[in-house]
């Protein structure tokens, strides 16, 4: 386990390093072996704050960064600029710009099949991986936007609703903190509809997807400092690079060909909340764990949490990922 002699945990350094893709912006904690941390949508490297002072203290180096399309990363023009080779691309950059060799990769919501690919293409880079909320799912099956059409029936499922260029833009550009405050509620454990509402992971033909937010409070986790710092990111770089994500997932699919059904074998970790529809939905995913993910060390499912499971529940995620980090060869 690393050695630290607690000095350099406290103060949070930002500074952008140049990628394929242009620039990626980094927040930095702590010396020691490095622990990348890759965020989801709609999100920052802001919601590894938690995490960042917590892993800097059990010694490691913790760099937490704004995913190309967000914050302060370059924002190519391109939709196929966001694809997950890309990605990958972009966080192996990151390590080698901060003069490292390897790095353990941790990744929530989209960022965590960014992390899982990053494992899967660049094993010589990456020598752990940690999942949260999304599990991982190999490659493989049908052309993705094709079984996703399927899936809404007579609604249609937020994945198909975002792939079309600008729609989702119409709705959420007018009123990005209100949008963002109904998503984080409708998908945090203690605001989410009730059971029997109107999912809010579905649109109904014709209307939006804050029609099914909830309204006028917000989850325990997010206060208005922590609302107005996400508002501010959003309402200054736009949501077209984010949603870009999305749109590049049948190209993923023609690129990653020659990977499908291939396992992740690196030590791993899954964290996943047991009231967030990625956990259940994927159930089959975490059961086939011993195939998929053969270095799994350990897998957690936080009863009564929901899909922000960092923010939702630091302290437990906190102790989860730096026990795990312990476990691994120096």
């Amino acid at each position: 386990m690393p050695q630290h002699d607690g000095r350099h945990t406290t103060e949070t350094t930002h500074r952008s390093v140049p990628s394929p893709g242009g620039r990626i912006h980094l927040a930095e904690q702590g010396s020691g072996p490095l622990v990348l941390l890759v965020h989801g949508f709609p999100e920052s490297w802001y919601s590894w704050r938690h995490q960042l002072p917590a892993i800097a203290a059990a010694g490691y180096r913790a760099v937490a960064i704004d995913v190309r399309g967000y914050g302060r990363s370059s924002k190519p023009v391109a939709t196929d600029a966001y694809r997950m080779l890309h990605l990958v691309e972009d966080n192996v950059a990151v390590v080698r710009a901060l003069g490292e060799e390897t790095a353990v990769v941790v990744g929530h919501d989209w960022g965590s099949p960014i992390a899982a690919n990053s494992a899967l293409l660049r094993p010589d880079v990456f020598r752990a991986v940690g999942l949260l909320s999304v599990p991982y799912t190999p490659r493989g099956g049908p052309r993705p936007g094709d079984v996703l059409a399927r899936m809404g029936g007579e609604e249609e499922l937020y994945v198909s609703y975002f792939q079309r260029p600008g729609r989702a833009e119409a709705e959420i550009e007018p009123d990005v903190r209100g949008w963002l405050a109904g998503l984080y509620a409708a998908l945090s454990a203690d605001t989410m509809p009730a059971p029997g509402a109107p999912d809010p992971h579905f649109v109904g033909r014709g209307a939006t997807m804050r029609e099914r937010f909830p309204a006028g409070w917000l989850p325990a986790w997010l206060g208005e400092k922590e609302l107005d710092f996400y508002a501010g990111e959003f309402e200054r770089t736009g949501f077209t690079g984010a949603l870009n994500r999305y749109r590049n997932m049948d190209r993923d699919w023609e690129d990653l060909a020659t990977f499908d059904g291939a396992p992740v074998t690196q030590p791993s970790l899954f964290i996943g909340g047991g009231l967030d529809a990625s956990t259940t939905w994927l159930a089959d995913a975490i059961e086939a764990y011993p195939v998929t993910l053969p270095g799994l060390v350990s897998s957690h499912i936080l009863d009564g949490c929901g899909h922000w499971i960092q923010q939702e529940r630091p302290a437990e995620v906190n102790r989860l990922l730096t026990d795990w980090l312990a476990t691994l060869p120096a």
